[in-house]
């Protein structure tokens, strides 16, 4: 195939389309090797070493989920719900506790788990098993709270006045101003228990898988492609057919 000289315009915006387009897909590949090790890290935690909360706080370098101990006081006196979670094909609530460690002037909030809704169609909150009062030790994962998805209405804990508070997100900085204390930026998802009332079954909080991540870079790439492709086709010299000669 042969190709027609083409002009500067051309070539500059061939290559500039082919090299946003090479960019863009390198840098999805790189997100998804990234997510990949998150998710590895994230399902390791529950095995790791536990260590004390305050050593992972004091080390970010730790690890992106490091497992924990902690010792102090359940607030069982003001609890949130969070809404509309699926767990098993079960419509129900993450119940989310602050958790004072003991000596400690910085509360943590704990996930306690899964609990689903009551009744036929699902939709009355569960009866929240009772919380203990006294000092407890517990161990768990301390990870990112769960990303929000779309706020709509400002903060909603400001129209809330009753126990336990209903919300739709998770924002550790408006529970800190709701409660009027100071909130460690991550929360404590406890370990399973086979006795507890509790469904917990934890996952990495990303917002996007690796597959999904490999889908637009090949996404990407193939439009560095077809760019190629046009400006080929656009300048490639048709051959003219001879006439014949009777």
């Amino acid at each position: 195939m042969r190709i027609r000289r083409p002009s500067v315009l051309a070539v500059l915006l061939t290559v500039a389309g082919v090299a946003v387009f090479c960019a863009l897909g390198v840098w999805q590949v790189h997100r998804a090797s990234y997510k990949q090790t998150v998710l590895v890290r994230f399902h390791r935690a529950a095995d790791a070493s536990l260590v004390p909360l305050a050593t992972a706080v004091a080390d970010p370098h730790r690890g992106d989920y490091p497992h924990v101990r902690v010792r102090g006081q359940l607030d069982g006196h003001r609890t949130y719900l969070l809404d509309d979670q699926m767990r098993d094909n079960m419509l129900g609530v993450m119940v989310f506790v602050p958790f004072r460690p003991s000596g400690a002037h910085t509360s943590v909030l704990v996930n306690l788990g899964f609990l689903p809704n009551r009744g036929p169609d699902a939709t009355r909150l569960p009866a929240l098993p009772p919380i203990p009062a006294g000092t407890v030790t517990l161990t768990g994962i301390y990870a990112p709270p769960p990303p929000p998805g779309l706020k709509l209405g400002g903060n909603p804990l400001i129209h809330e006045t009753t126990w336990p508070k209903l919300v739709t997100w998770i924002s550790t900085r408006q529970i800190a101003d709701d409660l009027h204390t100071s909130i460690l930026p991550h929360v404590l998802l406890l370990d399973p228990d086979p006795h507890s009332a509790y469904l917990r079954i934890w996952n990495a909080n990303i917002s996007m898988t690796p597959s999904r991540h490999m889908a637009y870079a090949f996404q990407w790439f193939t439009f560095a492609f077809v760019t190629v492709l046009v400006f080929l086709v656009l300048h490639r010299v048709k051959r003219e057919r001879g006439r014949a000669v009777r």
